[in-house]
């Protein structure tokens, strides 16, 4: 009797340790669930926001206008998405002054917070410049709206950086056309700030100027915060230009549109710059004397998608975008949400795991979509902008299109 007792509770022992073998294993444990990156990591608890730094300039003359142009277009693309894989997006904003001081300042204050998963911006390209190979140390991806200078997607440039904005290899060639073919200029003056996306659009424009047959007559340069420009144009004058050509920003481009009327030969000069001046700002630091002048920017976009944001920003902020990159902004941002779906990996309790390397493979090979400012479609060196190039002029102090 012991024995049969004692081969019965041996056989239940034995199915017992069969059919724990042959369950299913437990679901992994929250350490499990996380994925590796050699990068590094972010985890975002569950009740947690994904926070995405928005570096812009928001204080300066004349230039402010641009980084808040670009703060309110990235709020509504937020607003528009609703939010990524369960969790809201915040948005962090710092001020980057639009020089290379604020660049390299803000790229050490937002590296040093680990929960930023992306930045969006900077704005300005002499900013964008110190604040790569920052982001690139720390493993962290930018994408510009606005940083358009050609060096920063070349192809030994670090790939922390991209943009939805366009290239000004691209920029500068168009304006040289639309100068020589359009404008009928032959005889160019170009003046710079000494800033990397001033320096680069001047280089291509005078290179492909000049291989259409124009000439560069002088090259000259002005200092950020220089306000009295007519020695500067005494000097050009004597050269006898019929253009000026000047890609810097408002302020100092105000002062040149407005003092080249007082000096004897450059009355009837046309005055042409680029994106930097084609904003409200520029019209007001000019005055009367922004009637008639020229700049290159990007196309704007023609479609219903556009025309819905167009009127969630006038809703929300009471005027129209004042600057150019709204749309260029909405689709950096896009870029990024769009990236962390794509590469997150998300946990049964709701923690967001995202690998850095993991985010910035999925942004540059985010699929094609049509964004505000065009297709978006990012190559290899971190172009990602389709869009092209308008010209327009200040007429009746407004600008409007012309090509």
């Amino acid at each position: 009797m012991k024995q049969r007792k004692f081969l019965l509770l041996a056989l239940f022992v034995t199915a017992a340790l069969v059919a724990a073998a042959c369950a299913p294993s437990p679901p992994p444990t929250q350490e499990q669930a996380a994925p590796e990156d050699p990068w590094g990591v972010i985890e975002v608890a569950p009740s947690d926001p994904i926070r995405v730094a928005v570096n812009v300039v928001t204080s300066g003359a004349g230039v402010d206008v641009y980084g808040i142009n670009e703060q309110r277009a990235a709020e509504i693309a937020v607003n528009d998405g609703g939010g990524v894989l369960g969790h809201d997006i915040e948005l962090v904003v710092n001020d980057t002054l639009c020089s290379a001081e604020g660049g390299q300042t803000v790229a050490s204050r937002t590296v040093s917070d680990p929960s930023i998963t992306a930045i969006m911006g900077h704005t300005c390209s002499s900013s964008c410049e110190p604040a790569a190979p920052i982001y690139e140390e720390a493993h962290m991806t930018m994408i510009s709206p606005s940083c358009t200078a050609g060096a920063l997607t070349a192809p030994d440039a670090v790939r922390s950086f991209m943009r939805t904005a366009f290239n000004d290899n691209f920029q500068g060639k168009a304006a040289a056309e639309f100068a020589y073919n359009t404008l009928g200029a032959r005889r160019v003056a170009t003046i710079h700030d000494g800033s990397p996306y001033a320096v680069g659009l001047v280089d291509v424009f005078a290179s492909n100027f000049q291989d259409m047959g124009g000439e560069i007559v002088a090259q000259e340069a002005v200092n950020v915060g220089d306000t009295d420009m007519r020695p500067l144009l005494t000097s050009i004058a004597a050269q006898e230009p019929d253009m000026l050509y000047f890609p810097i920003f408002p302020a100092e481009g105000g002062f040149i549109a407005a003092q080249s009327h007082e000096v004897e030969g450059l009355g009837d000069v046309i005055l042409m710059g680029a994106d930097g001046i084609k904003s409200d700002t520029f019209i007001e630091a000019a005055g009367d004397s922004a009637e008639g002048v020229y700049a290159s920017g990007p196309a704007t976009s023609e479609s219903s998608a556009y025309d819905t944001f167009l009127t969630a920003y006038v809703d929300a902020y009471g005027e129209e975008p004042p600057a150019p990159f709204a749309p260029e902004s909405y689709d950096a941002l896009n870029v990024i949400l769009k990236a962390i779906e794509a590469s997150a990996v998300k946990a049964d309790d709701g923690t967001l795991y995202i690998g850095r390397q993991a985010l910035r493979d999925a942004m540059y090979n985010v699929a094609p979509f049509d964004g505000l400012s065009g297709k978006i479609q990012c190559n290899d060196t971190g172009d990602c902008s389709t869009a092209g190039v308008e010209f327009a002029q200040v007429q009746n102090g407004e600008w409007a299109v012309v090509q």
